[in-house]
């Protein structure tokens, strides 16, 4: 089986966790320091992607499931039963 991702692109990560720990890695847009494992590892793979370097494609969110099987489900209460018969209204009378 072929490697998933490059040299290039292991290298790239390696330089980029190096960075994450001495504190001096950024974040592209807001320009916030960058603590987080994962961001750092997305950081120096989406730099190895510019570079030309073998690394998978970015994955998309997935789709959701349709809402008729998340209702179907049974799990809650709806919000209509509530055990006092009371509702409750939204707004403060003075």
């Amino acid at each position: 089986m072929a490697r998933k991702y490059g040299k290039k692109a292991s290298k790239k990560v390696e330089k980029v966790m190096r960075e994450r720990k001495r504190g001096t890695l950024r974040s592209g847009s807001t320009g916030k320091k960058v603590t987080s494992r994962k961001q750092a590892i997305a950081i120096g793979l989406s730099e190895a992607r510019r570079s030309g370097a073998k690394v998978p494609k970015k994955k998309t969110g997935a789709k959701k499931k349709s809402s008729t099987k998340q209702k179907s489900s049974g799990r809650g209460r709806t919000t209509s039963t509530r055990k006092s018969g009371k509702k409750k209204s939204s707004s403060k009378k003075k």
